[in-house]
């Protein structure tokens, strides 16, 4: 009997409803983040370079008053600075520009306190364009670290000062090619020489600096750079410079009220749940007790477990860590950091090199509409913007892992697809062993990474449970693997 023309287009009709209903992606939950914060997300570790006349006077802090031919380092090499930072796995550098001593790295033109008057090049160097050059040839993103406070200039806490800061902002801004991070420091007001006056400036640094007109300016010239402050507004303090984001770490937080200089570190390592804006926390910590270089800190500088322990503390709870690494008197990397970050470099990379759960069965206990564009294997695509989940109304399924033989592991890492919001409130890995499920280790908060660190186990299946979650979970990627 032949089908009526009618009949057949509303079958198919049905057909593509239903398809289409199958293929919805899960309404996103929460604050999400800007598609220059998912490029940012994506870097995940990177470097700091403090290096100023603070780094020939032996200080952390400089007073102001150093003498500019102070900046003499006799054998700097970017390339030399890039490549380290390359070949131990960071994507990208911020560079000191100004530090609180208001010495410029670059010649600009509103002021004579920079390298235009220092013997480094006979005065006619511009450091900023020799590291953005660098990291460009070596395919590192470039970012720049303005201080707010100048300890030097003479207008410090006057209004005419937001416009000499302003106008250097846009110096860096034009002329050193695209940025993916401004980082503007909390550190505002004190003691100086502020142009001979040697005095204490106190100023109101909720207002003082008018930050929105501020952050205007760098929407206009970068529109893809983050700015990092306490208060973001895009990436905000983790709350302390020991190299930890809280083991709880939410993308979100409240943003009323967060300004550079104002936070309280307690909820910045935290983070705030459901939270008003998407404002992930960076982790910023030195590789030496110094953020500029000692030489009685040569012999102090972190250890390659000391550092790996660091980058599970951060990239491993959702945070990006930025890892400093002070230029010497030479204006280069030391030979003893370079080593640690060499050794760090090779254990991760022999850690993350098998992932164990591309070798075994995968089963859920729910996939979204049964649609195999939602099922297991989007866990193992390498892809970001796949996802395994599942029904609207399934907010605790299971995921199973299955060797033929037994592996041993003492790694686990997920990840959300974060388009969708941080959506994951708590869950747990459990092994099969002595024919029951054991639990290993339980966390809160997952979001674009979670590595979880633990004892070694032995089995040949693993299960994750999702055991909370306002919402259907919707996971990115997960992996498996055996630390050397």
């Amino acid at each position: 009997m032949r089908m009526t023309r009618a009949r057949q287009a509303g079958l198919l009709a049905l057909s593509a409803a239903t398809i289409a209903l199958a293929a919805e992606l899960p309404r996103p939950f929460g604050p999400l983040p800007s598609e220059r914060q998912l490029k940012w997300h994506a870097l995940q570790f990177y470097g700091f370079i403090h290096f100023t006349v603070n780094t020939f006077t032996d200080k952390e802090w400089g007073y102001g008053d150093e003498a500019e031919t102070v900046f003499a380092p006799t054998a700097f090499d970017a390339n030399q600075i890039v490549r380290t930072a390359k070949e131990t796995g960071m994507r990208g550098l911020v560079l000191t520009c100004k530090h609180h001593d208001g010495f410029c790295l670059w010649p600009s033109k509103f002021t004579e306190h920079s390298v235009k008057r220092s013997p480094w090049r006979d005065g006619k160097g511009d450091m900023v364009k020799e590291f953005s050059d660098a990291c460009r040839k070596h395919g590192l993103k470039f970012g720049v670290y303005l201080s707010p406070w100048d300890r030097n200039h003479k207008d410090y806490a006057t209004p005419e000062y937001i416009t000499y800061y302003r106008n250097q902002l846009r110096e860096l801004l034009t002329h050193y090619g695209e940025i993916f991070e401004m980082w503007f420091d909390g550190a505002n007001g004190g003691d100086g020489y502020y142009g001979g006056a040697r005095e204490k400036r106190k100023i109101d640094n909720r207002t003082y600096y008018d930050w929105d007109s501020t952050w205007k300016i760098v929407r206009e010239l970068q529109p893809d750079a983050c700015m990092f402050s306490d208060g973001g507004p895009d990436i905000r303090w983790v709350g302390n410079e020991r190299g930890f984001a809280g083991e709880t770490c939410w993308a979100t937080m409240n943003r009323e009220g967060l300004l550079p200089g104002h936070a309280d570190p307690k909820l910045l390592v935290v983070g705030q749940r459901p939270g008003t804006h998407w404002l992930p926390a960076e982790v910023d910590v030195s590789i030496r007790p110094g953020w500029f270089y000692h030489e009685k800190e040569d012999a102090k500088v972190k250890t390659p477990e000391q550092l790996v322990k660091i980058y599970f503390e951060s990239v491993g709870r959702g945070a990006n860590l930025i890892l400093n690494l002070p230029p010497d008197r030479r204006g280069l990397i030391h030979e003893n950091d370079v080593k640690s970050l060499r050794d760090m470099r090779s254990i991760l990379d022999a850690t993350f090199k098998k992932n164990l759960a591309r070798d075994a069965k995968l089963s859920a206990s729910n996939v979204r509409g049964g649609d195999k564009q939602f099922n297991t294997s989007k866990l193992l695509d390498g892809k970001d913007t796949t996802c395994w989940c599942t029904d609207d109304d399934v907010t605790a399924p299971q995921l199973t892992l299955e060797w033929r033989k037994p592996v041993t592991f003492d790694v686990f890492k997920v990840a959300e697809n974060v388009r969708l919001g941080q959506r994951v409130q708590e869950f747990a890995l459990d092994v099969w062993r002595d024919g029951a499920w054991q639990e290993v280790v339980k966390a809160t908060s997952i979001g674009p990474q979670r590595l979880l660190r633990f004892e070694p186990v032995t089995t040949t299946k693993a299960r994750l449970r999702i055991t909370s979650a306002p919402v259907c979970p919707a996971l990115a990627e997960i992996g498996v693997f055996k630390q050397p």
